[in-house]
């Protein structure tokens, strides 16, 4: 593309949003462009806000960090290098250790991921899959790690990144230069680049 779908607004203007746009100032370190797209109808970017707030809370075992990396691992399946820049650079912000951010790829054998992250992201990656490709056989390996309340906080952070990855994909939002450094750090050398999100 050679310029975004609809160029970002350069502030939040609404004062009720900018009180949950506090979220991804300490998520990302910034408001993201997405956001200041969604903002030309801030119904709609407060909804999302909100959801993202709701989807990304900590209720017991599936962590901060495991969330972001899921939300990475769902992003690389759809292909949106904005989102993958955006989740492996909040990964690292909420505490994920380093041997998983540098092996991410390598979840099934690297020794840094456990059965349980694993039984995670094999179902990430089938639940991200166009067609869908969850079977029995990963999702009876899902419930032998996790409980109920935990794989529907995993799915909702796969499905909120379904949205985020065709919003971000099809708008072409400029990537933010953090998110750029953190992808060009963690993700540059299995092939990402900005593509479409760099102007």
């Amino acid at each position: 593309m050679q310029k975004p779908l609809v160029q970002p607004l350069s502030t939040v203007s609404n004062p009720e949003l900018d009180e949950l746009v506090q979220f991804f100032n300490e998520t990302l370190g910034f408001c993201p462009n997405s956001v200041l797209t969604m903002q030309y109808r801030p119904h709609i970017a407060k909804a999302f806000v909100n959801l993202n707030m709701a989807v990304m809370q900590n209720d017991g075992r599936v962590t901060s960090s495991l969330k972001r990396l899921i939300g990475y691992l769902s992003s690389y399946v759809a292909g949106c290098n904005y989102c993958q820049a955006h989740t492996i650079r909040a990964a690292e912000r909420y505490g994920a250790e380093q041997d998983k951010l540098n092996n991410i790829w390598e979840y099934k054998t690297h020794p840094s991921f456990n059965d349980a992250e694993r039984a995670a992201f094999d179902f990430t990656i089938a639940a991200s899959s166009v067609p869908n490709g969850v079977t029995d056989e990963i999702a009876d390996n899902l419930r032998r790690h996790w409980d109920d309340g935990e794989i529907v906080e995993m799915l909702g952070v796969i499905s909120l990144f379904g949205y985020l990855n065709r919003w971000n994909d099809s708008m072409g939002t400029p990537l933010e230069n953090p998110a750029l450094q953190s992808g060009k750090t963690y993700l540059e050398k299995k092939g990402w680049s900005a593509g479409k999100h760099s102007y």
